[in-house]
């Protein structure tokens, strides 16, 4: 199940407000959603981000992705910023590159010698 960290649009018409919710990727934007992590109002003058932070980190931790939008959010939160999530991707791209090839490898190794086939008659 892939999870996302996205915005879900409440309120009226030329008024909205945003949740900030995780949810799975599938679900429809105003639909069904796992947790309520934070609210963004757009209209307010300043704008109003109130993110529950903890709850953000462990949800990246987990590997829920966030949107565009949801990570300018996060990096303005205090949560990450752009670099570390960069950094966090690349690394995990080379431990899965990395679990590719490791079994390849071993299996090439078993299969390299195999013993002669003897062909003396008794």
């Amino acid at each position: 199940m892939a999870v996302k960290i996205r915005l879900m649009r409440m309120g009226m018409k030329k008024a909205p407000y945003y949740r900030v919710v995780v949810a799975d990727s599938r679900s429809p934007r105003d639909g069904r959603f796992i947790e309520n992590i934070g609210i963004y109002h757009p209209t307010d003058e300043p704008s109003r981000i109130e993110i529950d932070t903890d709850k953000a980190r462990s949800w990246i931790a987990k590997g829920a992705q966030p949107t565009e939008a949801v990570a300018n959010l996060l990096t303005i939160a205090g949560v990450e910023g752009p670099a570390e999530r960069k950094a966090a991707a690349k690394a995990l791209r080379a431990k899965q590159a990395e679990a590719r090839t490791a079994p390849k490898a071993k299996a090439k190794g078993k299969g390299a010698k195999r013993p002669a086939k003897s062909t003396a008659k008794s």
